[in-house]
């Protein structure tokens, strides 16, 4: 009796609620808050109206020529715009925590992402998607969440955890996960690979999106991938790509980040023809582009500054990325929509002046303030003791003859230049080091192109894996970088002569920090800066270039824990 009592209990309440937006909305009862004279972006038109956005219980009741509010913000000669969705991110790549991110791109317009934890994930397992879910409850920015599909990135790999379908599938049923995140393993999804097939059929099961990973990927190959269930990709950097996977079926996201920019070569999909079928992605966005650039607000800019229709450009930043993810309440400003708005300075220069996240002003030109959510002690502690290694000493890094890896400015593909015996000009080596199971495995090689001359930088950023990778010019260096990095419970960190020259310490999960982002961001460029003065090449950028040596899914050469792989020929170099 009394659970049937609590339930009729809260239905009358919604009830109460539903009175309340009714009686709003016919102007019988001020809105909490009016936006008065707002000139706002119609999406369902394309076009801009003019009138009143009335405000009540965190939805839009009403647009019309007259409301009263209990708060009333006159936004004349402004653009209204639904608040700006970012579809495919990994908060991680911030270095910053999801409160301090929250902090930084609420002023730009955003107010849904939808991440993807798989960097954490490959250090914490499902520890690591724990924190990410409780550190992101309550903040003024919904971050929705697609499960890792990838974790390991390859089987082989020395990571901090394997994710299997039975893992991720209790996941499914919280509010905030929309899917399984972008399916990297596509060979083994051609294959018929159970293991990935399964994580399919369960998101499927679970009635939920299947992102995808696809680079190049056309013809059957295509038409194999898309048919076990994969709806989306974010990968391509060709028009030609774009086009026929959008002509499949495929929904396209547009990325625009920090490792990868796209807009341009798929500019000709922001038409009416083809832009219902895309969204905007950032991927990953780090601290100086978060700073001085902007988020989904810059692509939005970008995109207006190359010829796209802004009106056109507001839908893709908004609009079509909650149509694709099923967020029926967001990505527009109409009765019954949840309140979440930006307010632009004009449809040009695209410079955001307010933001409103269900109703309520949450940026107004100064800075926000966010207080973090509590998380459960058991699950922080989880990702403040993620480093599990012996000391490494100089012996263990002498090298003969081994292979040698080309770099190439501005790509993160790399060439097999066949083998190097010691360093000598323009070549130093390159060490990576097991950090999650204390197994001491060690693996060094010959790398041309990074061009550091003296000492050695280390980070516990090395893509998907997250071991420790080094880079220097002498065993003595590297094995100090790697001990000072192991007791800074990672981060980056630059060294010469056995003295330390810059350090960003990363102290969650070794991937990013609970510090504010402008004090991140001027330790990194310190870091970057003094990577730079020790050598390495300014084509270059020190960090994200050794990130990505250890990623064994990029052709042709990596280096992991367990020798250099040749990802053409699937086969670790002698």
């Amino acid at each position: 009796m009394s659970e049937v009592k609590t339930r009729a209990e809260r239905i009358a309440l919604k009830v109460r609620r539903k009175q309340r937006l009714v009686r709003v909305a016919l102007g019988e009862e001020k809105a909490d808050v009016v936006l008065k004279n707002a000139d706002y972006v119609n999406v369902f038109s394309g076009t801009i109206e003019h009138g009143d956005i009335a405000v009540a219980n965190g939805l839009v009741v009403g647009m019309a020529d007259h409301y009263d509010g209990l708060m009333e913000v006159d936004v004349s000669g402004k653009i209204v715009a639904p608040g700006f969705i970012d579809a495919h991110i990994h908060l991680e790549s911030s270095l910053v925590s999801p409160t301090s991110f929250a902090r930084a791109v609420l002023p730009h317009g955003t107010t849904t992402v939808i991440t993807d934890p798989h960097e954490i994930a490959n250090v914490c397992g499902m520890g690591g998607i724990d924190y990410m879910m409780a550190a992101t409850e309550n903040l003024p920015l919904d971050v929705h969440f697609m499960l890792p599909s990838c974790v390991p990135a390859m089987a082989f790999e020395e990571n901090g955890a394997t994710l299997t379908w039975r893992d991720i599938n209790a996941y499914f049923d919280h509010p905030r996960v929309l899917g399984l995140a972008e399916m990297m393993n596509y060979p083994g999804v051609m294959m018929g690979d159970r293991a990935t097939m399964e994580k399919i059929v369960v998101s499927q099961a679970h009635h939920k999106k299947i992102d995808g990973h696809a680079p190049g990927l056309s013809g059957k190959a295509l038409n194999a991938y898309m048919s076990a269930g994969v709806y989306s990709d974010h990968e391509c950097d060709t028009i030609d790509n774009a086009l026929e996977k959008l002509r499949k079926g495929q929904f396209i996201m547009i990325r625009d980040g920090t490792a990868a920019q796209n807009l341009e070569a798929l500019m000709p999909l922001l038409t009416e023809q083809y832009a219902h079928r895309c969204m905007f992605c950032t991927d990953d966005k780090h601290p100086y582009d978060l700073l001085h650039k902007g988020h989904i607000d810059y692509i939005v800019r970008k995109a207006i500054s190359l010829g796209a229709d802004p009106i056109l450009t507001i839908k893709v930043a908004s609009h079509y990325a909650a149509r694709y993810f099923l967020l029926n309440n967001k990505g527009a400003i109409a009765p019954g929509y949840l309140a979440d708005f930006v307010v632009l300075d004009n449809l040009h220069d695209v410079n955001v002046e307010m933001v409103f996240k269900r109703g309520k002003l949450v940026y107004d030109g100064h800075e926000v303030e966010i207080a973090a959510p509590d998380i459960d002690p058991d699950i922080l502690a989880g990702v403040l003791d993620t480093f599990h290694l012996p000391d490494v000493t100089p012996e263990q890094l002498r090298i003969g003859v081994a292979p040698l890896i080309g770099l190439i400015d501005g790509q993160i593909v790399t060439e097999d230049l066949g083998h190097a015996e010691g360093i000598d000009d323009g070549i130093c080596q390159m060490t990576v080091c097991e950090r999650h199971h204390n197994t001491g495995h060690v693996a060094s090689c010959y790398v041309r192109g990074y061009g550091i001359q003296r000492g050695a930088v280390a980070t516990s950023i090395a893509h998907d894996s997250h071991n420790i990778i080094a880079c220097g010019v002498s065993p003595e260096d590297i094995a100090f970088a790697v001990n000072e990095l192991k007791k800074m419970h990672g981060g980056i960190i630059v060294v010469e002569n056995g003295q330390v020259q810059a350090r960003l310490p990363l102290e969650l999960a070794g991937l990013f920090t609970d510090r504010p982002l402008p004090e991140v961001n001027e330790k990194l460029e310190h870091c970057k800066a003094a990577a730079w003065a020790q050598g390495v090449n300014r084509g270059i950028d020190p960090f994200m270039t050794l990130s990505f040596a250890s990623l064994p899914v990029i052709p042709a050469l990596r280096l992991t824990t367990k020798g250099v792989f040749n990802v053409n020929t699937l086969k670790f170099v002698e």
